[in-house]
């Protein structure tokens, strides 16, 4: 087996993933089992479009929250959380706190 070797990494969302999913199956005419499986759930969860999705990460950049980084915005997008105790749980697991005043513009965009 060769080793493989990566080169860098990004976060994706879930739409950004279904686009790339849907271009993979465009050129391999057949998906595998597991490729298959992630549409499935892809197909049921995401539900935004990939302009609406690039548009909201760009705003979210914008804030200039201290410690943000792009895991972080793909995962806020991904949930879409609907106040601020649900945004503070989704990043509860980071170790990153931030303020209530930029969790506030954070919701106020989504």
């Amino acid at each position: 087996m060769s080793d493989l070797k990566i080169l860098n990494e990004k976060p994706l969302t879930l739409t950004d993933l279904k686009e790339r999913l849907e271009l993979i199956e465009k050129r391999d005419k057949e998906l595998s089992f597991r490729a298959n499986k992630t549409k499935e759930y892809l197909n049921n969860f995401s539900h935004k479009k990939l302009k609406e999705v690039e548009s909201l990460k760009k705003k979210i950049e914008d804030l200039n929250v201290p410690r943000l980084k792009d895991r972080h915005i793909a995962k806020i997008i991904d949930i879409a959380p609907k106040d601020t105790d649900s945004l503070k749980l989704l990043l509860s697991g980071e170790a990153i706190t931030v303020k209530d005043e930029d969790l506030k513009k954070i919701l106020s965009l989504l």
